[in-house]
Order: C-alpha cells, then structure tokens, then sequence
C-alpha cells in the first residue's frame, strides 16, 4: 500500500491549479473541470495532488509538509506566487515556516538541513 494522491479541498480550482503548479513544479494530468483537477509532477515520479472545489470558506483540516535544503528561497518564492504568511507560534529552532496557499490552505515549508 502506498500513498497515490493527496485531496486538496479549494474554493476556485484555476486560481489552485496555477499557485500549486508552480509551487510544486506539476502540471494537469487531464484538462480540470469546474470543481476538479489532478496535478502530477512535471519530470520524475511522486504523489498525484488533486483539487477538490469545496463550497466553505472554513479551513480543511490537512497541510503539506514541502521539504526543501533553502528555505529562505522557497519561501519567498512561494510568497512571491500568492502564498501569505500565517501567524503562527513557533517554538524554539522551528524548522518550518507555515504559510497559506491563495485559499487560505496550510502548509509547512520544512528546512532539511
């Protein structure tokens, strides 16, 4: 058994397509439809992202954890692309950052080093 795809739930499915797209270097398995799209990677093998329209505006209770060996840029890149910053208690040599995709989304971008 294996991990095969990641459900994200999103209220505008382009606007999702185009901010995880770049942020993850993936691109649409089939053309999306209004309320669903699958994102895969570009080049090499991984797990299948696909996007869900949801009607609330409520957070979903799931994030991705992005590892990367250069945080700084990742992180602005990623803010560059309409990821914000969400405020967030962090405790003593916090590896991660969290941020927020354009919906609103958690996710962690996790320093390996």
């Amino acid at each position: 058994m294996e991990v095969g795809a990641i459900v994200w739930g999103v209220q505008d499915v382009p606007r999702a397509v185009a901010f995880w797209s770049e942020a993850l270097h993936y691109q649409l398995k089939y053309p999306a439809s209004d309320d669903w799209a699958i994102l895969v990677p570009k080049e090499g093998t991984g797990i299948q992202l696909s996007l869900s329209k949801v009607s609330s505006p409520k957070a979903r209770r799931h994030h991705i954890d992005l590892f990367t060996d250069d945080q700084d840029v990742e992180v602005a890149r990623l803010l560059a692309l309409g990821a914000t910053r969400k405020e967030w208690f962090y405790p003593a040599g916090a590896d991660y950052v969290v941020l927020q995709d354009p919906d609103g989304n958690s996710f962690c971008v996790v320093s390996r080093k």
